[in-house]
């Protein structure tokens, strides 16, 4: 009786879901209206029920009641907040997949399970898409790229301090390391006072990650060329570097993508290799956080996006790299990616020592490391089927065409304000000719409105339509929008065709008001 009701329920979900997923992408409403959004709110359980309302009264609850409440910030091709992207069907139809089998991919049971196997194949895929040889680097999945830059400053720091442990004279004494002694006697044996991390703009992410490695948010270092510019001023990277080299370890870090503009830290193989040598000299660590830039690299060789594929090439020679899954790769979220050049060195930080009930069954076919060991996780869900699937189905070819899309979308967009008398496309850089700004646009345009009292409401004017959905931040100490393309529906002039119209309208109904119409 009881699975009567489950295979009742999950057809009734089922018929929903084919709704929802035949309406027109373009069409569907980026926002639940705020009258929608407080009657979900209002039929929510306040508290625990004594007696369970059972599955079909649950279900109807979820279908009537709440799901009205919750954004297409997915299913939408015009929702363009917080670099979301959607969910490809074959990512889709894995996550079903996922969610039926429940497996625990963690530990390699080869003769129990094959989800270890399809994990591997989809990160070995994944490098290959990225262009990372699968033989010399080595990856985990992650809940997104906050979970991987925690990874990255974990390793890094344990790499700069056992460097400097070496240079005192401890040797390779796998005694005296940051995973057996702890973060504060490593660092009182390596005489050291600090770790401190070198970048340009960094993310949030970042310095929630030094406060988590116990690096600290203080001890983070934005060293960029000018204000302007998320280039690293070489002289001063170096000057510091020198001066703190006997009290201080160094993790560099690359913001592959900045949050706001979509630039790039590096613009060439020459940049990175740069870098590089600094880090080999003062034996500092470089992570790369790639979170959507990283992406880029599947552009190389097409000179149409040369101004931004030459941001992300080098980036092989950096020690790790952070990735989201749930941004430009479109599947679906808790989903985030860590690949780094020293396995070893993973093990020793994320080992599970003295479990021998986590030990693996032994594959000597072809040996896979439990996941486990390389990263934070001892369980968690299948999140790699979703990517294998994609991979699968959409292959190298698939996914840079996606991203065409959706770059070509951003400059669509950003040539338009750059001829828009009542607009400015950000930042406002004198040295760039418009050109120059188009060729640098990659996934995200960033602009302003020039008057005043239009800007300070432009990100609720255009969310208020329900047609587009853009983010809010903050740029030169005034209101800026930020509109990140990154939903493998884009259809560039379909999409263009809404936004113009929404800020066509925008403008309109503001001008009606100062003239008292």
């Amino acid at each position: 009786m009881l699975r009567d009701k489950q295979a009742d329920c999950l057809e009734r979900v089922h018929e929903y879901t084919n709704e929802v997923l035949h309406e027109d992408p373009a069409s569907v409403r980026t926002l639940p209206s705020p009258t929608i959004i407080r009657d979900a709110e209002s039929k929510l359980l306040t508290n625990l029920p004594e007696q369970g309302r059972g599955i079909e009264h649950t279900t109807q609850h979820l279908l009537k009641d709440v799901t009205p409440g919750l954004n297409a910030s997915s299913l939408s091709s015009n929702y363009y907040g917080f670099v979301t992207g959607g969910v490809t069907p074959a990512a889709r139809v894995a996550d079903h997949l996922v969610t039926l089998y429940d497996q625990n991919p963690l530990v390699h049971l080869p003769d129990q399970t094959v989800a270890s196997t399809v994990e591997d194949r989809a990160l070995r895929q994944l490098m290959q898409l990225l262009r990372f040889d699968p033989n010399i680097w080595s990856g985990v999945f992650t809940t997104g790229a906050t979970a991987g830059n925690v990874h990255g400053l974990l390793l890094g720091r344990e790499y700069v301090i056992n460097q400097t442990l070496r240079r005192r004279g401890f040797g390779n004494s796998s005694a005296m390391n940051v995973g057996v002694q702890g973060l504060l006697a490593a660092c009182r044996a390596a005489n050291l006072q600090s770790v401190d991390i070198y970048t340009t703009m960094p993310h949030s992410s970042l310095l929630k990650a030094a406060s988590v490695a116990g690096i600290g948010r203080c001890h983070v270092h934005d060293i960029k060329i000018c204000r302007e510019d998320v280039i690293f001023d070489p002289k001063k990277l170096v000057g510091l570097l020198e001066s703190r080299r006997e009290t201080s370890a160094a993790i560099i870090v690359v913001s592959c993508g900045e949050v706001n503009t979509g630039m790039f830290a590096t613009n060439s193989y020459e940049s990175v290799s740069a870098l590089r040598s600094l880090c080999d000299r003062y034996g500092a660590w470089l992570h790369v956080d790639g979170a959507f830039g990283i992406f880029a690299r599947t552009l190389h060789g097409m000179s149409e996006f040369e101004g931004v594929s030459q941001g992300a090439e080098g980036l092989e020679l950096a020690d790790s790299i952070a990735g989201d899954g749930h941004k430009l790769l479109n599947v679906p979220y808790d989903c985030g990616f860590f690949f780094c050049r020293h396995k070893d060195l993973g093990q020793e930080v994320f080992l599970n020592a003295n479990a021998a009930y986590l030990s693996t069954g032994g594959d000597t076919r072809q040996p896979i490391l439990s996941p486990l060991n390389l990263g934070i996780e001892n369980s968690r869900r299948f999140r790699g089927y979703p990517v294998y699937a994609t991979l699968m189905a959409y292959g190298r070819d698939g996914y840079r065409e996606m991203l065409v899309r959706q770059i070509r979308l951003a400059r669509a967009v950003a040539l338009y304000l750059c001829d828009h008398e009542a607009f400015e496309l950000l930042p406002s850089n004198g040295r760039r000719s418009k050109e120059e700004a188009i060729q640098e646009t990659f996934i995200i345009v960033l602009f302003k409105a020039k008057a005043e009292s239009l800007n300070a409401d432009l990100v609720n004017r255009i969310n208020r339509t329900c047609k587009i959905y853009v983010s809010g931040t903050i740029r030169d100490s005034q209101p800026a929008v930020r509109m990140a393309v990154a939903n493998w529906q884009v259809d560039p002039e379909r999409n263009f065709r809404v936004v113009q119209n929404v800020l066509e309208s925008v403008t309109d109904e503001w001008l009606g008001e100062q003239h008292g119409t």
